[in-house]
């Protein structure tokens, strides 16, 4: 069976980079079992570097940073993105985590702020916090 493709929401990093006890954390933990596989285009990819490398955001270096951002690439499917759907959500820094999303086929869009994508529900991508997505690789 094909591991479900999903994109991770930036706020998912910041969660998994600032406590190794939730499960957003889990989630990047499972990254290299390859239970999933993640989808980033190259402007999520530089919304992960500005948002992580900002001074305070996360509680570690910005050399370990990196090794996190380069792992998540190297594992990563990286869609280029040839339709950009914009405008669909009210915040205009969530659309580039939509269209990845959309164009990379993805499965699931995982992310804290469910509610920010309700309008992207004309999209067969479904919208889902990280316990959620623990389940479904779970089988649960």
């Amino acid at each position: 069976m094909k591991p479900p493709r999903v994109v991770i929401d930036t706020n998912v990093l910041v969660s998994a980079l600032r406590s190794r006890r939730g499960a957003s954390f889990e989630v990047l933990r499972r990254l290299p079992l390859k239970t999933y596989q993640a989808v980033v285009t190259v402007p999520l990819v530089m919304e992960y570097v500005d948002v992580l490398h900002r001074v305070g955001m996360v509680p570690i270096s910005a050399s370990a940073v990196d090794v996190v951002l380069d792992m998540l690439c190297a594992m990563a499917d990286t869609q280029p993105v040839f339709f950009l759907w914009r405008p669909v959500l009210r915040d205009p820094n969530d659309e580039m985590v939509l269209e990845a999303a959309v164009n990379g086929e993805a499965d699931y869009l995982v992310t804290h702020n469910v509610r920010d994508f309700a309008a992207a529900s004309t999209f067969s991508v479904r919208i889902i916090t990280p316990i959620d997505l623990l389940n479904v690789l779970d089988g649960a």
